[in-house]
């Protein structure tokens, strides 16, 4: 007993009794070598690894001078800087740039970088059937010549200043003919890391190149957490579980995290501008009194104080604060309501509006949209709210203009062209901004150029084409000691090439094995199970259940594929995302196969089903049963954890609940079920976070690493359905209790615990069998939430996320193998109840 005195003491005894209840189901972390490591929590993870095919934000955060490097970069304050290419010059007329490229530069295959790579990479961009998502950009490019190895000219068609700046983009990333084609899942790059593993929903791993051509950079590992929920972000970043959240979404919490001594905050300048986009080609927003009307009516500083935590700027046009040729046109629009009402008057509404405001479901649209509801009211337009899913928002609003109102967040760099795209969601058509966009494209020098971006912001804000909020504040926290971070962002990038941590030698990294494939656990159990049923049950019975349950299946096929063919939401626009051109949508979906019958797509979908062939994930561009079967390793241990939890707790607790019925330990235990029937499991989850992750810190608040990522998961999962099973069996037992085989055992002596425990048990378990078939699936796939909170890359995630991104692939094969899961979880639940209770076998094999 001498070791439960001390506090190390109840440590080692915790951590054993946790160890005992997840060793045997979850996989083993193995300690690689010690060597310089970085984690890097980070908001989304991306869709695939290849910045020259999509515009997601998310790809340029983890590849972006890491792994791919253009002709020229961005430096943390936003001026070009050389990168591959070490000089440039631009002819008098503009119409050609000569770059003269690095030598020895090779890629991390080993191919060797040149002029004629160069040439590839730049006219792949502007080839017929490209899916680069900045095409229209670099439309201009004419040709590219090779002038000799390491020297190439580029013709236009007309002249662009500002070339350079649009080669240091993430799209203009230079990729190799060799390696192109599986860039998306297996990048090759130039850049000083290379990709060592993708745990897809839970963290990527960069290890530094050996054969690096350039500088090397300082550590050795770079790793990205994908940390969505804000709530677990926070846990992670107290918990110690990230050394650094770059880009941390969650400014409600930042004031705590300042007054923590370990933690370093700080707020730079993000390329995010929020805005209130209006659509110009409906009534009424195609006046202009009324645009105007509502952006007299809102007051930005108290979006930003009360939305955002005073974390932004404001802005008075579409243009970042920090780029170059900046106006502040802030004042143009001051907080006004009586101007905005007397422009809504003379407008021809002067009982005001009523409007619907379309956002999509992120943290700063959802608290900025309760403030501007508010103010707007004040001037007459009455707002009602409509939240969508993003793919919805990207299907409904960006891509068919439904909508009076929107929010939304562009984080492209000097993104200013779409004002003068005909086809742009805000539906805005002026001559005179489309002579001054030509102007800036043919500018014959920067200050022309910049002098020139002043007019066109001017123009923008004198139209008022929409609602010009605030630009976005980055904030980034880490660990006291990690050094070379940007505080800025130029460009949606986490540049980790001279980031380090001070003073930190060496930290331990972790990698995950599983003892024994999980495919074969299942086969060989399920193929036991049906041999039992055999042996003891009979052949007829388990191929009649056999039969219904194949039957159950086909008919989920067929309701799955037809129910999900009518969401709405196009998967190729979710993954090219805002500034991307129809043309390179429309291309995108036909190499996805989203053309084609809906008859056609089930009958090959079905077909790849019977051969073990799920299809190939239209965002992670890998084959779904691989993404299954790497999720189905994190929630299968994770589900079997919480099962045999929840079975250990309520085994017992039922028992003495139904042996001490009627007495006040018997109400203490009903008291204990009720109150865990009611506690919510996400609920639970966070209090374990903050008692033993952020607290005593004896587990991880999040990720997956090993058996010990997955110990809170289980508790906070077993709990309710702990109780919920101790519920059924006390009322089982009590009922059972009252058989006559019972009494009569009583009455012929057998003491109370003895027939409770021989007779009435045994007998009690039908109904327990039936709860626990329901509670397996849906610990597998119902832990949704639970995986939210704790960021752990399981099925459920890969279901939720699979639907918001119109995953339609992944969303099919991951349903199935649940329904998969539940007809296999009936058929043993069958087997159960026919050993169990005789009757119902005899019951089958008389027909009756």
């Amino acid at each position: 007993m001498a070791l439960f005195k001390t506090k190390s003491g109840v440590v080692r005894v915790a951590k054993v009794l946790a160890a005992t209840l997840a060793l045997m189901i979850a996989p083993v972390a193995i300690a690689d070598a010690p060597q310089s490591r970085i984690v890097i929590g980070v908001p989304l993870e991306p869709p695939h690894l290849d910045p020259t095919t999509g515009a997601a934000a998310a790809v340029d955060e983890i590849t972006y001078a890491n792994i791919f490097e253009g002709l020229t970069r961005l430096t943390p304050n936003g001026t070009v800087a050389p990168a591959l290419a070490e000089s440039w010059s631009a002819s008098p007329d503009g119409l050609s740039w000569t770059f003269h490229l690095k030598r020895g530069v090779t890629f991390s295959d080993g191919v060797a970088f040149d002029a004629q790579t160069v040439r590839y990479a730049l006219m792949r961009i502007v080839a017929e059937g490209s899916t680069n998502a900045q095409k229209a950009l670099f439309a201009p490019i004419r040709a590219v010549d090779v002038v000799d190895a390491h020297t190439v000219t580029i013709r236009l068609s007309r002249p662009v200043a500002n070339l350079p700046y649009l080669l240091a983009w993430g799209d203009a990333s230079m990729v190799s003919p060799a390696s192109v084609a599986t860039n998306a899942t297996a990048p090759v790059g130039t850049g000083p890391y290379r990709l060592h593993r993708w745990q897809r929903g839970g963290e990527l791993e960069l290890v530094r190149r050996e054969d690096y051509w350039g500088r090397a950079p300082r550590t050795d590992r770079v790793v990205f957490r994908f940390i969505s929920d804000p709530a677990a972000a926070f846990a992670a970043v107290r918990a110690g579980d990230v050394d650094a959240f770059p880009n941390y979404a969650a400014p409600e919490t930042v004031g705590e995290l300042r007054r923590n001594p370990a933690l370093r905050v700080t707020q730079g300048l993000s390329e995010g501008k929020v805005i209130m986009a209006m659509n110009n080609a409906r009534a009424p927003f195609n006046a202009i009194r009324v645009r105007r009307a509502l952006s007299y009516a809102i007051d930005r500083k108290a979006i930003i104080d009360g939305a955002m935590f005073g974390f932004g700027q404001p802005i008075g046009s579409h243009y970042s604060r920090q780029a170059a040729g900046y106006v502040d046109l802030t004042d143009r629009y001051p907080h006004d309501v009586e101007k905005a009402r007397q422009l809504l008057a003379e407008a021809g509404y002067p009982n005001g509006l009523d409007v619907t405001l379309r956002i999509p479901p992120r943290p700063y649209a959802t608290r900025s949209s309760e403030v501007l509801v508010n103010q707007l009211a004040e001037a007459g337009v009455r707002v009602k709210i409509e939240t969508l899913e993003w793919a919805q928002w990207l299907d409904q609003v960006f891509g068919r203009k439904q909508f009076d109102l929107t929010m939304v967040e562009h984080v492209e760099p000097m993104d200013y062209d779409i004002y003068g795209r005909k086809d742009y969601y805000f539906g805005y058509d002026s001559a005179a901004f489309d002579a001054l966009l030509a102007q800036v494209n043919t500018a014959p020098d920067e200050a022309k150029r910049l002098a020139l971006l002043g007019d066109l912001q001017r123009l923008i804000a004198e139209d008022a084409v929409n609602v010009f909020l605030f630009q976005s504040s980055r904030i980034g926290v880490s660990r006291n000691g990690v050094e070379g971070l940007w505080i800025n962002s130029p460009i949606a990038a986490n540049d980790m090439t001279g980031v380090h941590m001070e003073g930190a030698g060496a930290a331990a990294s972790t990698r995950t094995a599983s003892s024994l494939s999980w495919g074969w656990i299942i086969a060989v159990g399920l193929t036991a199970a049906l041999a039992f049923s055999v042996w003891k049950l009979g052949a007829a019975w388990t191929a009649k259940r056999l039969l219904g349950h194949g039957l159950t299946l086909l008919a989920a096929s067929v309701v799955i594929f037809g129910l999900l063919q009518v969401l709405p939401g196009d998967p190729a626009a979710y993954m090219m995302g805002l500034n991307a051109s129809p043309e390179a949508i429309a291309t995108l979906r036909e190499q996805m196969g989203l053309n084609g019958g809906l008859v056609e797509r089930y009958l090959v979908w079905t077909g790849g089903l019977l051969r073990g062939d799920f299809g190939t994930s239209y965002t992670y561009q890998t084959p779904v049963t691989a993404l299954i079967g790497e999720r189905l390793a994190v929630s299968l241990p994770l589900a079997l954890s919480a099962l045999a939890l929840s079975v250990v707790i309520a085994l017992p607790v039922g028992v003495l609940a139904a042996r001490h019925h009627g007495k006040a330990t018997g109400g203490g235990l009903i008291a204990l079920m009720q109150a865990g029937i009611a506690i919510p499991n996400f609920w639970l989850g966070l209090l374990l976070i903050l008692l033993f992750s952020v607290t005593l810190r004896w587990f991880p608040a999040g990720g997956y690493s090993g058996w010990t990522s997955l110990v809170l998961p289980a508790i906070a999962l077993a709990a309710p359905q702990a109780a919920i099973l101790a519920r059924v069996l006390r009322t089982s037992l009590l009922d059972t209790l009252n058989e006559d085989y019972v009494r009569t055992a009583r009455a012929k002596g057998l003491s109370r615990n003895a027939a409770l425990i021989r007779h009435a048990l045994p007998n009690a378990w039908i109904p327990v069998l039936t709860v626990l078939g329901l509670q397996a699936p849906f610990l597998l796939a119902g832990g949704v939430v639970i995986e939210n909170v704790f960021s752990l890359p399981g099925l459920g995630r890969l279901s939720f996320q699979a639907v918001s991104q119109r995953d339609l692939i992944v969303v099919q094969g991951a349903v199935m193998v649940l329904v998969a899961v539940v007809v296999v979880v009936s058929l043993l639940v069958d087997i159960a109840y026919a050993m169990a209770d005789p009757r119902q076998r005899d019951s089958d094999r008389s027909g009756r």
